[in-house]
């Protein structure tokens, strides 16, 4: 994980309600963990991964499928944490719906995702448009070429998020969104709540 992708988890968690309990879903043993941001060292923590079960400073890391949290009570965490999962599912689908699910009412989930930057723009693609025009190339294709993180599969890799996406779809039901693009190639951190469960005679 980079420097600034941690600090943005950093800045996004120290402004929210210190969680009792924090759950990271993606969590690797060789990875640096969302676990060890310093908002959270009071909480109880859990972080779920296919690596086989280990201990993590304070927390406990379980070897589960995020497809089936089941073996975790639903709704039973302040805060919920993934970063650099999403985009190696192939159903990714699946695992943000227990994301989902895990998050109580109220409660906090926080994604990070790779992301692609606006056509023909940042200095990579000015160096292409001038060599494409010192050559005598079409320039139409270059200009509408973006940065996007490369492929790193572990074990393979399937997607590419946009900010639209992130609020859309990745972030779909919760409230108080806010999304930060950083880094080049981007990189997405999206903060979403989770409503209140209303009652009937609100």
């Amino acid at each position: 994980m980079h420097d600034a992708v941690f600090d943005e988890f950093a800045r996004l968690t120290a402004r929210l309600p210190p969680p009792r309990h924090v759950l990271e879903v993606g969590i690797a043993k060789d990875a640096r963990s969302l676990l060890d941001l310093p908002a959270l060292q009071r909480a109880e923590c859990v972080g779920v991964g296919l690596d086989p079960p280990f201990q993590l400073g304070h927390a406990r890391i379980l070897t589960a499928n995020a497809h089936d949290l089941g073996a975790l009570s639903a709704a039973s965490f302040d805060m919920v944490l993934c970063n650099s999962m999403l985009e190696h599912d192939p159903e990714f689908w699946r695992s943000l719906a227990e994301m989902r699910r895990m998050v109580r009412p109220g409660g906090y989930l926080l994604l990070g995702v790779p992301s692609y930057g606006a056509m023909g723009v940042g200095r990579v693609g000015l160096r292409q448009r001038l060599a494409a025009r010192l050559l005598g190339h079409p320039v139409a294709a270059l200009q509408a070429a973006s940065l996007t993180l490369g492929f790193h599969g572990f074990p393979d890799d399937f997607y590419r998020f946009s900010s639209s996406a992130m609020k859309q779809v990745l972030l779909a039901g919760f409230e108080n969104l806010d999304v930060v693009q950083l880094l080049s190639p981007p990189r997405l951190i999206g903060l979403g709540q989770k409503p209140m469960v209303k009652n009937h005679g609100e």
